[in-house]
């Protein structure tokens, strides 16, 4: 008893805590006792007390290997505030100098440093492990231990090094430590740690704070986030890109949106990174955007949203980042917009690499794939996922249980299923099974001439999808396993062989449908619809008025997209009038002011609430080529000429001029157009325009003959506009 209250005693004098959190006691205790001890503990449940207390109690130095070099200085500089003695702590990596060096090896044998972090490489070189030989070390912690394996999120070569160097250091007890690791991960740590008969704490990995939604992800998705970032305004977010281009566009926008947003990843300055970060801790700024490489060990409590801009590469990395929200017990709203297209985009990414490890990737994929168009509990899938049953059927705080789907049975499609996978002799993957129900002849049935067998297309009556979730939900149900050393390969458990003699009800939830949506579609050719078709009747009739009155034709003042649009998104300034496609500054001064107070006047009198969150156009590449062809035009540049510079085909270059003149740009292409065509056909195709109600390309080519060619009605089109309209 009384070293019970002795440990209590420490936690109290050393980090002024009155009582441990979960497992943290059991763990310190196993430490102490010199054990080998495997830590498997979700973001922020408090994993680096686990090994800071016992360093402090113990005899000698601990070795803390970390990947981080960010989080070893926030580390180190924790153990410093909660003690007088500066050198309590101390990191060794590539960020020292040689002083720094010295100081932390003079810390280190006079036994002052308790706790040194530092880097696999830099424990890897030949110089500190002879150094090192020479400590005492009390134990050793390896934290994010998940970076042992090539099956988890974040895998690193270095940390395979880790126990042949330990070896040759001087064996002691080890700690591993990971916030997320699935069974098959869990079990790759141990062994290449050569710890399998470790202790192991394992807490639950359910967060019940934390709301799971996915979302489709339409052309939309910029707009969506502002929305809701607007009506959580002053709370902190992050927002996760996979790519670092996106990161640097879509903090743009926000930006330009009005919000306190700031990006961080790994090419930028790190003095700028530091700093963006510092800022958000500091709530200096709302959102951050960011891909992976942020947040590992950030200790802020009160994010109250991450949203995933991109679905990531894994459900680790997903569970991962979704963690970083509501660690404070308090709201944590977690939303992935999904779209299928992104998945296989990834997937592209992974040629070159080594077979085997497009192999991992891809399984990987096919669960998050799974994840995003579950229709069930996702709490249930995702626990599940970490080898956690999770027995509620409905958690009340995901899209899924607040919004279920209809339950139809499957008992005959999961009989079917396992009647295969026991004929294959539990030797094949989903994909395989499915491939095999369909009758889908691919290169590999073939090879195992399973073609010729009576389960070949034997599931016709159903589709994929169908046929993806009876597998999936019979993985949950525990029917089937995945084979943990030869991930994905399924298996029939005991559940299942049951099931095989006597086959009971089984339910299964359809999945959701995530249609790909176009990529976005240029404002001219076919109109969407307006949301508001009343304003957008009132909008035609004052453009036929001011046409009249200005001696125009009606579509040279604003196109019937572009109204449709602001029929939509209610633009009532004329900055919001300029983010409506097809309208530019120009076009929003000339004709805009008529338009908005109509469109402001509408909207209070119907008391309609706005989507206040206007796509902005940031500096995007797009138009750094617009401002180069206008630019080139004024310089007189044949147009052919151009479009050959850009590698553009010449009607790719007139789409992008079309858009320019369309915005309300004035440009004059005359020096070409006199040097390219009959002067009499520019003035016969003008004047047509000029008495036309509509500026429609095939209406122009029917009514015009065929002596005019698609291109020269295209170049004259662009000069009547930007004479009529601009």
């Amino acid at each position: 008893m009384a070293k019970k209250d002795n440990l209590t005693e420490k936690l109290k004098s050393h980090f002024g805590f009155d009582t441990f959190k979960g497992n943290q006691k059991a763990i310190i205790e196993n430490v102490l006792a010199g054990n080998d001890t495997f830590v498997l503990m979700p973001t922020g449940g408090g994993k680096s007390l686990c090994y800071q207390l016992p360093s402090l109690m113990m005899e000698g130095t601990a070795i803390v290997i970390s990947p981080l070099i960010a989080l070893m200085k926030n580390q180190v500089d924790a153990m410093r505030n909660f003690s007088e003695e500066d050198g309590i702590a101390h990191f060794l990596n590539s960020s020292l100098n040689k002083s720094a060096i010295d100081q932390v090896k003079e810390d280190l044998l006079s036994g002052r440093t308790k706790l040194l972090y530092v880097a696999p490489e830099s424990l890897t070189k030949e110089e500190n492990v002879e150094f090192l030989r020479n400590i005492k070390i009390s134990f050793y912690a390896v934290d994010e231990a998940h970076c042992i394996s090539e099956w988890g999120h974040d895998f690193r070569p270095e940390y395979r090094r880790i126990r042949p160097i330990i070896n040759e250091i001087g064996k002691r007890p080890l700690i591993a430590l990971t916030a997320t690791a699935t069974p098959k991960v869990q079990h790759d740590i141990q062994k290449n740690l050569g710890m399998i008969d470790a202790t192991v704490f394992k807490s639950s990995f359910n967060r019940p704070n934390l709301y799971y939604e996915v979302r489709s992800k339409g052309q939309d998705v910029d707009r969506e986030i502002i929305k809701y970032i607007k009506a959580n305004e002053g709370k902190s977010g992050i927002i996760y890109c996979l790519s670092r281009k996106k990161v640097e566009e879509f903090s743009d926008i926000l930006k330009a949106n009005g919000i306190k947003a700031l990006s961080y990843h790994a090419g930028m300055d790190s003095q700028l990174r530091t700093s963006n970060q510092d800022a958000f801790l500091m709530e200096q700024a709302d959102v951050i955007v960011a891909t992976i490489a942020f947040g590992m060990g950030i200790d802020k409590p009160d994010v109250r949203y991450v949203i995933h801009y991109d679905i990531p590469k894994s459900l680790e990395g997903y569970y991962q980042e979704t963690g970083r929200s509501g660690r404070d017990g308090g709201e944590g709203q977690c939303i992935a917009f999904y779209a299928y297209k992104d998945l296989q985009k990834l997937e592209k990414f992974m040629q070159g690499k080594p077979v085997a490890e497009q192999e991992i990737g891809k399984q990987l994929l096919l669960e998050t794939a799974a994840y995003a168009e579950t229709a069930l509990c996702r709490r249930k899938v995702l626990l599940h996922y970490f080898g956690e049953e999770y027995t509620e059927d409905n958690c009340g705080n995901c899209d899924n249980c607040l919004n279920p789907k209809k339950q139809v049975e499957a008992k005959d499609l999961l009989s079917a299923v396992l009647e295969v996978v026991s004929a294959l002799k539990e030797k094949f993957k989903t994909e395989y099974i499915v491939n095999l129900l369909l009758g889908n002849e691919t290169a590999e049935i073939q090879s195992y001439k399973h073609n010729e067998t009576e389960y070949f297309g034997s599931g016709q009556d159903e589709d994929e999808k169908t046929w993806n979730s009876v597998i999936r939900q019979a993985l949950i149900a525990g029917y089937l396993m995945k084979d943990i050393e030869n991930y994905g390969l399924l298996k029939i458990t005991e559940k299942g062989k049951e099931f095989i003699d006597k086959p009971e009800s089984f339910k299964i939830t359809k999945d959701n449908e995530f249609e790909d949506e176009e990529e976005d579609a240029p404002v001219r050719g076919g109109a969407s619809c307006a949301v508001d078709p009343v304003l957008y009747s009132m909008m035609k009739d004052l453009r036929k008025k001011l046409s009249k009155r200005l001696e125009v034709p009606p579509f040279v003042i604003f196109q019937d997209p572009s109204l449709e649009a602001m029929a939509t998104t209610y633009p009532v300034t004329l900055e919001e009038l300029q983010n409506i496609p097809g309208v530019g500054a120009g076009k929003a001064k000339r004709y805009g002011q008529e338009f908005v107070t109509l469109i402001r006047k509408h909207v209070e009198e119907n008391e309609i609430e706005r989507p206040e969150d206007l796509r902005v156009r940031t500096v995007a590449n797009k138009s750094k080529l617009k401002v180069w062809i206008v630019q080139s035009i004024d310089r007189k540049v044949a147009l052919d000429d151009i479009a050959l510079t850009k590698g553009l085909e010449f009607t790719e270059l007139l789409d992008e001029v079309e858009a320019i003149v369309y915005s309300g740009t004035r440009i004059n292409i005359d020096y070409f157009l006199n040097d390219v065509m009959d002067e009499d056909h520019i003035e016969d195709i003008y004047e047509y325009f000029k008495d036309s109600e509509t500026d429609d390309l095939k209406d122009a080519i029917e009514e015009l003959g065929s002596e005019y060619t698609e291109e020269e009605i295209r170049l004259v089109r662009i000069k009547f506009l930007s004479e009529m309209a601009n």
